[in-house]
């Protein structure tokens, strides 16, 4: 627990309770949480997530941050909120300040609105690229995308193996958790006996969200998008879509999406290799 002055900002460890007051903040920014996300990012790291409160109205929150982090390597930031009749105060920096130091020696990653680099920059943080919000109601495809199956027919340890190739560390709570979660649609692209791809899609705040979708070829991530959107029925799917991977932003544009807001990827330093040319869709914007 850090407090920064005498009847000033209190900051502690968050519950999954204090989570769900930051989500609504996160959902009148326009981000568009997870209905079901909170139990899967406390999955991750309980101790990850930080609040902070004035002492003198230790009820109310007004400021949150995340500092997730996923082995001895990597961390990741998101949940940067203050509450906005608390802004300009410093509330913000003194959460930061004491989320930041969870991450220890780790490279520490972000997803940031595009307007706030040059912040993030003065702290240590370099751009790697930019991702861009694709929205829109999507089309019904013609016929049933082949070799697509619930991911249970490849099983987790395929699906935790795919997913560490694709990602810059290894994530297996993580991902049993967002799996699994009830009104989660994950799927599998299997060919051959071999795992060629997966994705997921959840529901949330203002539209259905997909993500991670990682696929081996466009042919692979065009089948699991289709299959994952079939049920939509017309209602607005998102991506999240690197802008280096400009196979996922012609599969969004050729179905009708548009882009909505841009966010950039920064890090303070390297992370381990990875195929990245397999990321059509990024998880999620909160947790990397």
């Amino acid at each position: 627990m850090t407090d920064s002055g005498p009847g000033r900002l209190i900051i502690s460890r968050a519950t999954p309770e204090d989570w769900r007051v930051v989500s609504g903040w996160a959902a009148d920014e326009g981000w568009n949480p997870g209905l079901r996300d909170g139990p899967c990012f406390f999955a991750q790291d309980p101790d990850g997530f930080f609040i902070g409160r004035l002492a003198d109205e230790p009820a109310e929150p007004v400021s949150a941050i995340s500092v997730v982090n996923y082995d001895e390597l990597y961390a990741f930031l998101g949940f940067y909120l203050v509450r906005p009749d608390q802004r300009g105060r410093g509330h913000g920096l003194a959460t930061w300040q004491a989320a930041l130091a969870h991450a220890g020696t780790r490279t520490v990653g972000l997803d940031g609105v595009v307007a706030q680099q040059d912040n993030y920059r003065r702290s240590g943080f370099e751009l790697a690229h930019r991702t861009m919000r694709y929205q829109g109601p999507v089309p019904r495809p013609a016929s049933t995308p082949a070799h697509v199956l619930p991911v249970e027919a490849a099983g987790l340890k395929a699906i935790t193996a795919y997913d560490a190739a694709s990602y810059p560390a290894d994530r297996p709570r993580f991902l049993d958790s967002w799996l699994t979660a009830p009104g989660h649609r994950a799927l599998a692209r299997i060919v051959d006996g071999r795992v060629t791809g997966y994705g997921v899609l959840r529901p949330a705040r203002d539209a259905l969200r997909i993500g991670p979708l990682f696929a081996d070829s466009r042919v692979d991530a065009e089948a699991l998008f289709d299959a994952l959107t079939a049920e939509a029925d017309g209602a607005p799917v998102v991506i999240d879509v690197p802008e280096t991977q400009p196979h996922a932003i012609a599969m969004a544009e050729e179905r009708g999406m548009k882009p909505v807001f841009a966010t950039a990827r920064m890090y303070t330093g390297p992370v381990r290799e990875l195929a990245q040319e397999r990321v059509f869709g990024v998880t999620t914007l909160e947790l990397g």
